[in-house]
């Protein structure tokens, strides 16, 4: 929870709000989530696989960073679209997959279950956009582009 509420104050503090609220949509759901687990002790090791999904995170900062620093030697980019590729799945999309399979299948539906199933859920969408974003940007860049020429999502963190 920790995580999350440093990342939100330091978007916060940065004037980033409107450009990312999404992310600050993101951090409150997984705060509340968290501080959920943690105050009932209940679904911890829910939580713990949970935070494999900020593994993927170390390559999505490669990626902004290697897109900003504008590095004269593509194929580092090129190797980090990928291995990001391979750990997007194996640490957001498929721990996600797994625990939305076993609360919607084991956990009873009231209360706790059903505030983190449906929490589960939105998170699983909003994971779906932003690897839809990924992939647009870096493997189908043409269909980025809207009619007008500019980008269809404007200054997305995934896009930049």
């Amino acid at each position: 929870a920790g995580y999350f509420i440093h990342d939100s104050l330091d978007i916060i503090f940065n004037h980033q709000s409107r450009s990312s609220w999404e992310y600050l949509v993101h951090h409150a759901m997984a705060i509340s989530a968290f501080v959920s687990l943690i105050i009932t002790g209940r679904f911890l090791v829910a939580a713990m696989l949970l935070l494999l999904v900020e593994v993927s995170n170390i390559f999505l900062t490669i990626r902004m960073l290697l897109k900003m620093s504008n590095v004269p030697s593509p194929a580092l980019y090129e190797a980090n679209k990928y291995v990001n590729l391979v750990m997007y799945f194996a640490f957001r999309l498929a721990p996600q997959a797994y625990l939305t399979w076993y609360f919607l299948r084991y956990v009873e539906v009231q209360g706790q279950g059903a505030f983190l199933t449906a929490n589960l859920l939105l998170l699983d969408a909003m994971i779906l956009m932003y690897f839809s974003r990924l992939l647009r940007s870096d493997f189908f860049p043409s269909l980025r582009k809207g009619s007008a020429g500019r980008d269809v999502d404007g200054e997305k963190f995934l896009i930049d």
